[in-house]
C-alpha cells in the first residue's frame, strides 16, 4: 500500500470515530430534550388541574355575603313570627 492509501484509510477511520462520537452526543441531547419535555408536560398538566380547581374561588366571597343576607332575612322572619329565638 502506498502512503496516500494509508493516509486515506486513516482519514476514513478518524472520520468514522468522529461520526460515532457526534452520534453519541446527539443521542444524549435527544434523551435530555425528551426528559425535559416530559417534565414540562407534567407541569403543564398540574397547572391546568390547579386552574380547574381554583376557577370558582372568586365566588366564595359572594357566597359568604349571600349567606349573611340569608341569615339576616331568616332572623327577620323569626322576629315577625314572634319566635324570638335563643
Amino acid at each position: 500500500m502506498s502512503t496516500n492509501q494509508t493516509l486515506w484509510w486513516v482519514t476514513l477511520g478518524v472520520g468514522l470515530v468522529v461520526a460515532v462520537v457526534v452520534w453519541g452526543l446527539l443521542e444524549v441531547l435527544r434523551r435530555s430534550v425528551l426528559e425535559v419535555e416530559r417534565a414540562v408536560d407534567d407541569v403543564w398538566t398540574m397547572g391546568k388541574r390547579l386552574a380547574q380547581n381554583t376557577a370558582t374561588t372568586h365566588t366564595l366571597l359572594t357566597t359568604k355575603e349571600r349567606g349573611g343576607e340569608l341569615l339576616e332575612e331568616l332572623e327577620q322572619h323569626r322576629a315577625a313570627a314572634g319566635g324570638g329565638g335563643p
